[in-house]
């Protein structure tokens, strides 16, 4: 079993881990016993249902019985417990590259995205710099960071993605003005973005309007995935950011409408 006598944040870091991979794990799977679940990570029956019942708070899970089962498709691939642990280090390459993109003394938008948050790391290369986002999870990750002033959206709060959103959240947006936003979405169908989630789009919608430059992260997975709700054209975008796993006829196409695409290179900088 994990010990509890550890440093908290070491701890922390531990159920982090452990419960993204039983995110994965019920996904995989479709359903499992909770009692599988302690045999398989070597965790409390205690801890498993902590960590269940968390993850079924965020949406992710349904519970029944002792039975754990995956919500639907489209609102597991959105939440944050899913989405970290997807292409992580075409992500990273990606992060690395948009920093290219941010000078000190400017005012960022930092969406809620995975990829974006990969980004963080290489902030105090450049502070001193203003960074506005509506994400939980990036506001406790920025706030420890010296000369960087953080802008914390608020709103109604979505579990599922750690995330504020809606009229209230993006009424904050609209009233900024910042020299970049960095944004990532879930799909790219017929060259145009979209994402599952139509609060989600209205929020990062706001966050592009509101923005002088507007820079889209997406690694090579996006391509044809297909969402609901449509946000906008790739060519709407100054700079378009992908992996080297870009199919290579996605490249050749985009760049002939004139899309300004910039394929990461994962040179650390």
């Amino acid at each position: 079993m994990l010990s509890e006598e550890v440093p908290s944040d070491s701890r922390q870091a531990r159920q982090i881990v452990r419960r993204q991979l039983i995110a994965e794990t019920v996904i995989a799977e479709g359903q499992i016993r909770i009692e599988d679940l302690t045999e398989r990570f070597g965790i409390s029956l205690m801890t498993a249902h902590r960590d269940v019942d968390e993850l079924v708070s965020r949406g992710i899970f349904t519970k029944t019985r002792g039975i754990v089962s995956a919500a639907p498709t489209n609102l597991i691939e959105s939440s944050d417990v899913y989405r970290a642990t997807r292409q992580a280090k075409e992500k990273r390459a990606i992060a690395a590259t948009a920093m290219r993109y941010v000078e000190p003394g400017q005012a960022i938008f930092l969406d809620d995205s995975t990829t974006v948050q990969q980004m963080v790391p290489l902030i105090p290369s450049k502070v001193p710099l203003t960074a506005i986002t509506n994400s939980l999870v990036l506001m406790n990750e920025l706030k420890g960071i010296r000369d960087l002033t953080v802008l914390g959206l608020g709103g109604r709060l979505h579990n599922w993605c750690n995330a504020f959103m809606g009229p209230t959240t993006t009424a904050e947006i609209r009233q900024l003005r910042a020299d970049t936003a960095f944004i990532s979405m879930s799909a790219i169908t017929d060259d145009i973005v979209f994402h599952q989630s139509p609060e989600m789009v209205e929020t990062k919608r706001a966050m592009v309007e509101s923005a002088a430059r507007r820079i889209l992260l997406m690694d090579h997975t996006k391509f044809g995935r297909r969402a609901l709700h449509r946000f906008a054209a790739l060519s709407e975008f100054d700079v378009v950011i992908v992996d080297e796993d870009t199919d290579i006829a996605d490249l050749s196409r985009l760049r002939a409408a004139g899309v300004t695409v910039v394929v990461a290179d994962g040179r650390p900088d």
